[in-house]
């Protein structure tokens, strides 16, 4: 049935216009509150609105995005305390789009817009129908859509969301890993699997602003995003709350085209589409097409810039470390005494890994990794590895200084202190080609299954 059926129960997409009568109570109350509720969301949640900032973004600082949701936080944290009894507090540093602090967020919005549809609806109680701003308001939440899809989309399209798998996660129990990191692990696992998940999402993002294809576009949006929420659910992701109303926007593009592809699925004429549009004249429609077309270069502009610097900065193309490498500890001596290799000696390194430039994890006997940042000088041959500061610290304290020598690619000596005891390491490098996780590929013709 379509969202526009008259208040004698007939449809009024099947009327001439000249014969269209007003919508039905119930669905003007449930337009206000759809307008009210995803109006207010797309606008006081973090991501839908920042979009639009495009490349302006880039000047921003890091975590404005999310501090920008901060600015009202006083009847928020009001509404956590006296109807949840919680104290909620928006956390900046945290990538959770799950925060208490946004669900009460929501909880406000939907309030809010409840509390608006009552009053709209008794102060307006004379109009029978909103087709003008109804065509404005699917305008706005394709265009905040849009921009959800292609941020989403290309960061998979260019493999920055899901990097490939760091060296530190490839010496970890799979039994220590989260269901959230395994998700992670298993995409960037295969970057070309990720590129096609984002291409199908830049692709819907792109056909929801290029005006005769919207509906293919809200569609492809819809499989793409019902496919993202499940992920999020079934293995824990923290974003549970977009993705949802992600999907929950592209149903309501939808509704003005249920009636047309249900007759397209059970084998019946479509008709013209009745969706509401924002303007009737055809000069208005070709300024509103043109600025839409004008949105989308000025999103796949921004996406461009944003991920060409995520590529170089936690992509592909990150900078190496100089000792860039697994390397497993095939002696270990302390205070001029070798130490033997027991799972029950917490002190001693099984393995030290080096990836990102300004880091370093060392793996201990029971198999803890530790993360750590790191300094190292190629040319003095040295490395430090840095501790946290404790409280009241004003930065990074030494945690280990080494010498390095590095006699083959293959080989390292690590002589210095550690925890204020003079230690020499001897390393070997892992051969990376030998993991089996890094030997990826297509293999057409497999006459046992690759499963171990």
């Amino acid at each position: 049935m379509s969202l526009l059926t008259a208040e004698d129960g007939t449809d009024l997409a099947a009327r001439p216009p000249g014969e269209r009568t007003g919508w039905k109570p119930a669905t003007r109350i449930l337009f206000r509150f759809g307008f009210l509720y995803f109006v207010l969301f797309c606008v006081f949640y973090p991501q839908p609105i920042f979009a639009f900032l495009g490349v302006i973004a880039e000047w921003l600082p890091e975590n404005m995005q999310i501090t920008m949701v901060n600015w009202y936080h006083a009847p928020i944290e009001w509404v956590g305390r006296t109807v949840f009894g919680a104290e909620v507090a928006l956390n900046p540093q945290s990538g959770s789009g799950d925060q208490a602090y946004l669900w009460v967020l929501v909880f406000c919005v939907l309030v809010v817009a409840v509390a608006g549809t009552l009053v709209w609806s008794v102060l307006d109680r004379r109009r029978t129908e909103y087709r003008r701003l109804a065509g404005w308001f699917l305008l706005f939440i394709r265009l905040c859509l849009a921009g959800q899809m292609l941020g989403y989309g290309f960061a998979k399209l260019v493999p920055t969301q899901m990097p490939v798998p760091p060296l530190d996660a490839l010496v970890q129990p799979l039994g220590s890993i989260t269901h959230s990191s395994m998700l992670w692990l298993q995409v960037g696992t295969s970057p070309v699997y990720e590129m096609l998940l984002g291409g199908a999402e830049v692709l819907g993002g792109i056909l929801l602003l290029l005006p005769r294809t919207t509906l293919a576009g809200v569609l492809l949006s819809l499989v793409s995003m019902a496919q993202v929420w499940v992920l999020n659910m079934t293995f824990d992701i923290p974003v549970k709350l977009l993705s949802f109303h992600l999907m929950l926007l592209c149903l309501v593009l939808l509704v003005p085209e249920a009636r047309r592809l249900t007759a397209v699925l059970t084998g019946r004429a479509a008709g013209p589409a009745d969706t509401p549009e924002p303007v009737s004249s055809a000069r208005g429609r070709r300024i509103l097409a043109i600025g839409q077309v004008t949105l989308l270069v000025w999103f796949l502009i921004a996406q461009v810039v944003q991920q060409t610097r995520a590529y170089h900065e936690w992509g592909p193309g990150r900078p190496k470390s100089e000792l860039y490498g697994i390397w497993t500890v095939t002696e270990f001596t302390r205070d001029g005494q070798t130490v033997p290799p027991l799972v029950t000696d917490e002190t001693r390194w099984r393995r030290l890994v080096f990836d990102n430039p300004e880091a370093a994890s060392y793996q201990s006997m029971d198999d803890t990794l530790t993360t750590v940042g790191a300094k190292i000088d190629a040319s003095a041959h040295t490395l430090a590895l840095l501790a946290p500061g404790g409280e009241g610290s004003d930065g990074p304290r030494p945690l280990a200084t080494f010498t390095f020598d590095r006699p083959r690619s293959e080989h390292l000596v690590l002589t210095g202190e550690l925890s204020g005891h003079p230690v020499t390491v001897t390393l070997q490098r892992v051969d990376e080609s030998g993991i089996r996780l890094r030997q990826g590929g297509i293999h057409l013709i497999q006459d046992v299954p690759r499963f171990s």
